[in-house]
């Protein structure tokens, strides 16, 4: 917690003056039970205010000849107590105010440099956190954290006030009276450490569950399709109660034990007033000078207010419980350094534009054989590579290294003769048009869906990338064009629209590098054809490093790679490896027997 505390740093102020109006505040109504009791003793049963210096003061600066009455005086002590509830109220009102900006403010900073952080990760740490549990991070643990932030700004000041201001009024009403805090204290302290000996860890686990829950959720809701196409509603449902129940089991758990504190908390208060009330009475029973009704009436008040504050503690160690707990989980994330560090190198374009260098690859806590191994391979400026090979094979992963999704486990890679781990990772990935295997688009117009390649391309940038994609024609047929909103993942969209957009989005940054992995499955043949002519014609002079299926699709590259096993068996073009090559002549002659679309 205390690497989150600054945070707190920018709002100083605040923070500092919030204790202090809690302070003027909690003063102010330790004031009331006091003024009350000059009330009832002066002004109701009508004893002698000169008993008492305080309250004569008083009167005598409101009539200084004397002579008031008991209503006079009733009047006076009440109206008193008026202005005090007010000016309460107001350092009350400034406190919340005071306490809110600087929790909200912290609150604000620690979610920004959090998400920044999250975005920062690796795509091997994030898939390690997974979606669900930096969901919770993001949004509930932080808002544990900000709840507690406001909580220490408040009530750790208000509480410890009262207690020690309201032991303090006690015993200048009798000293006898403590004698019932000291009986009633320990009690209420056993019963605080045994439970929240037993709860506190509880918290941690609360939290693991809520990530399940919304692990399940965000899983069901991003696959709703594929759920309903296979009517598995009913096993969806038993998952989501399962998580659901044993998110319930444990909170239930926990509310358990902080039941039993309450109960407590009320027997102790209940007796401590009885016992005052007793205590009190013998002692105007006997009529021991300086003992009366108002004293007892003002000590009943300061007993409940000293142990309604022990239950104020309880309730805070119970925040801060969950805050602890919240803030280790989110400390994870920020103390979670990026695998994948930036270097501080650019580079012109130069002749070979992508070397693999004896390249090595596996995923990143896997075991057994690498998905990749022995890997060498030059893509020179302006030339089409395409990478052909079985479901499986590496093909994917091997372009992945190139914007360093993922780091090569042994090797070297170079983008324009400087080695990808040197490079600046921003200057590197912008050299870079990626359209990935799974079309990602977001909540907002098709046209700032296509500027995601570039935030400062024109309007007629943003159209000539979407005619060269082959996506104008279904776009301007939408009601508002290239102002059309696409929904959530691009659900409103077909799989061959989104794939076309995300082109379009890649070609709107002008790659020097552009990447397509397995970019146009969904795309019919005539329309993948027209795109590939399109973009021979507009990519002239960038390189283009294309994954794909289908022989159709990459049979005009320059080069052709073939890999099988996890490396490359046969690099060179078509015509060469239907000489050469029995793997690249089977994937052909499969696709011709399925209908003859790889034909020459």
């Amino acid at each position: 917690m205390g690497k989150l505390f600054r945070y707190l740093k920018p709002y100083w102020f605040y923070a500092m003056v919030s204790p202090l109006l809690m302070i003027l505040e909690v003063t102010a109504d330790l004031c009331l039970p006091y003024l009350m009791s000059f009330i009832v003793n002066y002004g109701i049963i009508g004893e002698d205010i000169g008993g008492s210096g305080v309250a004569s003061a008083i009167m005598g600066l409101i009539f200084p000849d004397g002579g008031y009455s008991g209503l006079q005086i009733i009047i006076t002590f009440g109206v008193l107590m008026l202005v005090v509830v007010l000016v309460g109220g107001f350092f009350g009102t400034l406190c919340a105010y005071t306490a809110a900006k600087a929790s909200q403010g912290f609150g604000h900073d620690l979610r920004c440099d959090a998400y920044k952080k999250v975005m920062s990760l690796s795509i091997e740490q994030t898939d390690k956190f997974t979606t669900g549990s930096l969901v919770t991070r993001m949004t509930n643990d932080i808002a544990m954290i900000v709840e507690f932030m406001e909580m220490i700004l408040r009530m750790f000041v208000r509480a410890p006030i009262f207690i020690i201001g309201g032991t303090l009024f006690l015993l200048s009403l009798d000293v006898q009276f403590g004698v019932v805090l000291l009986i009633s204290l320990p009690v209420l302290i056993v019963t605080l450490v045994l439970v929240l000996a037993r709860a506190v860890p509880l918290f941690g686990t609360v939290q693991k569950r809520l990530d399940r829950v919304n692990c399940v959720v965000q899983e069901n809701v991003s696959g709703a399709r594929v759920v309903k196409a296979y009517v598995r509603e009913d096993y969806e449902c038993d998952r989501f109660r399962t998580a659901n129940g044993e998110l319930r089991d444990v909170n239930y758990r926990v509310q358990r034990l902080m039941a039993i504190i309450q109960p407590v908390l009320i027997v102790v208060e209940n007796f401590a007033v009885i016992a005052v009330i007793w205590l009190g009475g013998h002692r105007i029973a006997d009529g021991l000078a300086g003992m009366s009704t108002g004293n007892v009436m003002a000590a009943v008040t300061y007993t409940t207010q000293v142990i309604s504050s022990i239950m104020m503690i309880t309730r805070m160690f119970q925040s801060v419980s969950r805050a602890l707990a919240s803030a280790n989980r989110v400390r994870e994330v920020m103390d979670c350094d990026p695998v994948i560090e930036s270097g501080d190198q650019n580079a012109a374009p130069a002749e070979v534009a992508v070397s693999f260098r004896d390249v090595s690859f596996r995923y990143p806590g896997t075991v057994g054989a690498p998905v990749l191994h022995d890997i060498s391979l030059e893509v020179k400026k302006g030339e089409t590579l395409a990478i052909v090979g079985a479901t499986g094979s590496g093909k994917s992963s091997l372009v992945k290294m190139i914007p360093r999704f993922y780091d090569a486990t042994q090797g070297e890679i170079l983008v324009d003769g400087v080695s990808v781990k040197d490079y600046d990772l921003k200057k590197l990935r912008q050299k870079i048009g990626y359209v990935l295997q799974k079309s990602e688009l977001f909540s907002d117009t098709v046209a700032n869906n296509i500027r995601w390649g570039r935030a400062d391309a024109t309007d007629e940038e943003v159209r000539d990338a979407a005619t060269t994609a082959q996506a104008a024609s279904f776009i301007e047929g939408f009601s508002e064009g290239y102002e059309t909103f696409v929904a959530e993942k691009g659900a409103s969209l077909s799989g061959g629209q989104k794939q076309r957009i995300s082109i379009a989005r890649a070609l709107a940054r002008k790659p020097e590098i552009l990447i397509l992995d397995d970019a146009t499955s969904a795309l019919d043949l005539a329309t993948e054809a027209r795109l590939r002519e399109a973009l021979h014609e507009k990519l002239r002079g960038s390189t283009v490093i294309l994954i794909a299926q289908r022989i159709a699709s990459v049979r005009d590259a320059d080069r052709i790679a073939v890999i099988e096993n996890g490396t490359i068996k046969a690099c060179a073009p078509h015509d060469e490896l239907m000489q050469s090559c029995d793997t690249y002549r089977e994937i052909y002659a499969s696709q011709m027997e399925r209908g003859g679309e790889a034909h020459e």
